[in-house]
């Protein structure tokens, strides 16, 4: 009968560990490779579970799309989102919500980059040289590689893209925008400024021939979103802890990660101006 009776204890001990112990998923829109994306998050991972007492794990996804599909079917609870992935993934998970930003994000900006070999140069006004000429977008959900690009160039030229260039394409992501432009298998791209900022730091050679021609005015970009049911699943303040150990970041390699100086609060009301444009351009369901 006692033995009977501590197995059962044990089993119940073992199943009650098991029910409590939560794991934290999180993801990252993929707008390098694979590769760099793991190495840059699983440091990340590493952090956040010291933080939270809770063990934490980084997702990655194949697309932009992915990421929302992950946030919504509850395969992550946090993500490091794209203004537009944001948006899209707010909408679709009732009660989630904008945690942080980095504290460049209020004023990101995009790059118009262009092949040297089209001779165009750098200016401060939109340059409408680069009608006919071929263009290629990021990933077709990104904010700074679509979305924003897209606006300006509708408001600079009164067309479609599809209108104003020969051919128009979707690299995938900021590094391969970076990439295909520099090897002319486009003449003219658009992308994130930080990646291109990285690689002139680095001294990339890409960055050789393919030089930035134009930058739109500022706008608000990526951002920390999080699931509204995680307080019920971790705990109660889980959330704000969440947000405390992503502005206690402070790691220059972590940042760096990202790459970002640092995070500040955010809240999902920042970002109406990306919601509206989407909503101009068709890009919500």
């Amino acid at each position: 009968m006692l033995r009977m009776f501590q197995t059962a204890t044990l089993i119940a001990l073992l199943s009650g560990t098991a029910a409590g112990a939560q794991t934290l998923y999180f993801s990252a829109i993929p707008d390098e490779d694979e590769t760099a994306l793991v190495t840059r998050f699983s440091a990340v991972a590493e952090y956040l579970e010291g933080a939270l007492g809770v063990e934490v794990e980084f997702v990655p996804v194949k697309s932009y799309p992915a990421a929302v599909t992950a946030f919504r079917n509850d395969q992550v609870q946090l993500a490091w989102f794209g203004g537009l992935t944001g948006v899209q993934a707010r909408l679709a998970v009732p009660g989630a919500k904008a945690i942080a930003q980095g504290v460049e994000d209020p004023t990101f900006i995009t790059y118009f980059i262009a092949n040297t070999d089209t001779g165009l140069e750098p200016s401060d006004e939109f340059p409408q040289e680069m009608e006919g000429m071929t263009f290629t977008f990021g990933a077709r959900t990104s904010t700074s590689g679509r979305l924003m690009p897209e606006f300006h160039i509708r408001q600079e030229t009164g067309s479609a893209p599809e209108e104003f260039f020969s051919r128009v394409g979707y690299s995938g992501d900021h590094s391969q925008t970076l990439r295909l432009v520099a090897s002319g298998a486009w003449q003219v791209g658009a992308l994130n400024y930080a990646v291109y900022d990285k690689a002139l730091a680095d001294g990339a050679p890409e960055v050789e021939t393919a030089q930035v021609i134009w930058q739109t005015p500022p706008y608000p970009d990526y951002n920390w979103t999080i699931r509204g049911d995680v307080d019920a699943r971790f705990g109660e303040g889980f959330a704000d802890r969440v947000q405390a150990a992503i502005l206690a970041m402070d790691d220059p390699d972590l940042l760096a990660s990202f790459p970002r100086d640092g995070f500040i609060p955010a809240a999902s009301e920042d970002f109406q101006p990306i919601e509206d444009v989407a909503r101009e351009l068709d890009l919500l369901e």
